[in-house]
């Protein structure tokens, strides 16, 4: 406080008992022990206000002592009770948890990982994932800005997310304490298996099996892959020391319609702590028919080229570049491209009349738009001879086929004439154009329907110059890729329009996500958002049922069926009010991604505690952990003095002390008949 505020509360301390002592005690002949106790009821009121005027503005100093914080993480993942370590992780984190030298300088927190972080409350090791990399990302949530060690039990075996040697920040110490008996022992194992999930009927498909060994001796094992009781393929594979990774490429024959269903073995001749990683089901989904597709042209082109790979990424389709002179018959082709129609072309449309092939129009500054006018009735084309440079616009209404917006506004221009277009049926546009920021009325990919025939419109060339921004930004085709797969999609099926779509995966892995979409549309082909969604799931041995509702997206319903057993499944999608259903199988296949370790994966445990400047333990070394944590000086509590200022108005009780002495006052002196 200031001089002047002291020396404004003296003079309120003399004034109020100078006001006091005048009315109750000057000039009294009998100065009771009453008269008394009301002066000295009118100075604490007096006295009270006039604080209350004055307001001094009081200081406090606060201590607070700042602990570093020490988050004890705890693998729950089916892994540890694979490698016999559930007692050890059960028991270990709480001796140092419950340590007193360690709660008095550390902050302690306990928590647990699986498929997911989270604070520690039971451990059962039932995790089907282990997310070590989500630990890194969690605690750095938690503690921004703080420098802490991190414990961490676990045998560090990740199954999913990204490298956790690199992902915890730099001001984290990592103390990982190795779960699981580090002993190398023997052992075969299907470490991977790449297969595409899609074969044409009568082909051949290629499998890529990966296979590692582990130990020191130089054996030689037997690698089969079997369809239902039958060998379909048998090879014998050499490992030693110095050669504990092979690659088998196998080629099976795609001879049956549907799902084939296969199973790879690897056997020793020894026998081996753990045979369960020995074995890796896979399955491929045959397809009786590939989609051929002509594109059609009278020039050349970097379009054509990019077309052709973008669309023949999904080996379901095959693309093949013609002139409109070559083609004798379209009976072979499920979709025609028609690259820049010029009057060569008449020949193909007029074909069509009778084969009625879904077709994909691309126009450009070679295209003939009096020609075009004159053989489609769905855009009316008026251009000049000048060239424009289009930019698009996603139209987030469109309906035909769910496809996000993949940053079109960001995509170069396409180049095309200058002029209007106009549509002369329904169409329904997926990218608008626009000339710089300034929409142009016209469209830029659009689609028409007219019973079972359907068309797509390109309208602008350079759209290899789309796939390779794409590629630039996201370091992959793929979001292009499926753009152009969804048009050729649309334009294979000739099926009619269905209220409910359901997408759904052929098969999945045990312990994998199981995530089933899907989209509902009203009467008018627009999505319902206020759809009543359920989902039937029938084991198709037991018969056992279980029921879900779906839970609504941005722009699509989705239901995730985790937990189910390895068996085949049938299910039925019904929508509420409507009664609309969809009906369909898949089958959950017998893996268990967390039973195929036999060591903790102590390598990667040592570069991550090295990368952080922290320090690896072992079960027999808790002691020597909890010394270290207690001896560490980067770690010291931290005391904090806090002055806290505060204006003495803010105090509620001083003038409850004010009412309260006059209140007493008041009734004193009536109750003893003064005035």
């Amino acid at each position: 406080m200031t001089t002047g505020t002291i020396l404004l509360l003296i003079l309120s301390v003399l004034i109020a008992a100078g006001l006091s002592f005048y009315q109750y005690l000057y000039k009294v002949k009998n100065q009771s022990k009453l008269y008394w106790f009301l002066a000295f009821l009118r100075f604490v009121s007096l006295l009270s206000v006039f604080l209350l005027l004055i307001n001094p503005i009081v200081s406090r100093k606060i201590t607070d002592i700042q602990k570093t914080p020490l988050p004890i993480v705890v693998d729950d993942s089916k892994s540890i009770s694979e490698l016999k370590a559930t007692k050890e992780a059960s028991e270990l984190y709480l001796k140092i948890a419950e340590n007193k030298a360690i709660l008095e300088k550390y902050d302690v927190q306990l928590f647990s990982f699986a498929e997911d972080f989270q604070s520690l409350e039971k451990l059962d090791f039932k995790g089907n994932q282990s997310h070590i990399d989500g630990v890194a990302k969690n605690v750095k949530q938690l503690y921004r800005n703080a420098k802490y060690p991190i414990v961490l039990f676990t045998d560090g075996n990740q199954t999913m997310g990204n490298d956790y040697v690199f992902s915890f920040q730099e001001n984290t110490s990592v103390l990982p304490i190795v779960l699981g008996d580090t002993t190398k022992v023997l052992d075969l194992k299907i470490n991977q298996i790449n297969v595409n999930k899609y074969a044409f009927l009568k082909n051949k498909f290629p499998v890529e099996v990966f296979l590692q060994y582990n130990g020191n001796e130089t054996i030689t094992s037997n690698f089969s892959i079997q369809s239902g009781n039958q060998t379909v393929y048998k090879q014998a594979v050499t490992f030693s020391k110095d050669k504990k990774a092979q690659s088998v490429t196998v080629l099976l024959n795609a001879d049956k319609v549907g799902l084939s269903k296969y199973k790879a073995t690897i056997a020793a001749s020894v026998k081996e702590k753990n045979s369960v990683n020995n074995t890796k089901n896979f399955a491929v989904e045959v397809i009786d028919q590939k989609s051929e597709i002509a594109l059609i042209t009278t020039i050349n082109h970097p379009d054509l080229g990019a077309l052709k790979r973008s669309i023949e990424t999904n080996q379901q389709r095959k693309v093949t570049i013609v002139k409109p002179s070559e083609i004798k018959s379209l009976q072979s082709y499920n979709v025609l491209i028609l690259y820049q129609p010029n009057p060569a072309f008449k020949s193909v449309f007029d074909q069509n009349k009778i084969a009625q092939i879904n077709t994909f129009v691309i126009t450009g500054t070679a295209t003939d738009f009096t020609f075009l006018n004159q053989v489609q009735n769905d855009l009316n084309f008026k251009m000049t001879s000048a060239k424009e440079d289009y930019l698009a616009t996603f139209e987030s209404n469109f309906n035909l086929f769910a496809q996000s917006n993949i940053g079109f506004e960001n995509f170069p221009p396409l180049e095309h004439n200058f002029g209007t277009i106009t549509a002369k049926n329904n169409t329904n546009t997926l990218l608008s154009a626009r000339v710089r920021n300034v929409p142009v009325q016209h469209p830029m990919v659009t689609f028409t329907e007219s019973g079972a025939e359907r068309k797509a419109y390109l309208l602008g060339e350079n759209i290899w110059k789309w796939r390779l921004e794409n590629h630039l930004n996201k370091k992959s085709f793929e979001d292009f890729d499926r753009f152009t797969d969804k048009i050729i999609q649309f334009l294979v099926s000739n099926a009619s329009k269905k209220n409910l779509n359901v997408t759904y995966e052929s098969f999945y892995n045990s312990g994998e996500s199981i995530e089933i979409t899907a989209e509902y549309f009203n009467k008018n082909y627009e999505f319902d958002e206020n759809a009543q969604l359920t989902i039937q799931v029938t084991n198709s041995k037991t018969k056992a049922t279980k029921k879900y509702d779906f839970l609504k997206t941005t722009n699509a319903y989705k239901v995730n069926l985790d937990g189910l057993d390895a068996a085949n499944y049938t299910f039925k999608v019904t929508e509420k009010e409507s009664n609309t259903h969809f009906s369909g199988s898949f089958e959950v296949l017998d893996f268990e991604i967390e039973k195929q370790f036999v060591n903790p994966d102590q390598n990667r445990l040592l570069q991550l505690a090295s990368n952080t400047n922290g320090k690896v333990y072992y079960p027999n070394q808790l002691d020597k952990a909890i010394q270290d944590l207690i001896e560490n000086e980067n770690y010291l509590p931290i005391q904090k003095e806090t002055i806290k200022k505060s204006p003495l108005i803010d105090w509620v009780w001083l003038l409850i002390i004010a009412i309260l002495a006059l209140t007493i006052e008041w009734f004193s002196r009536k109750y003893n008949g003064l005035p």
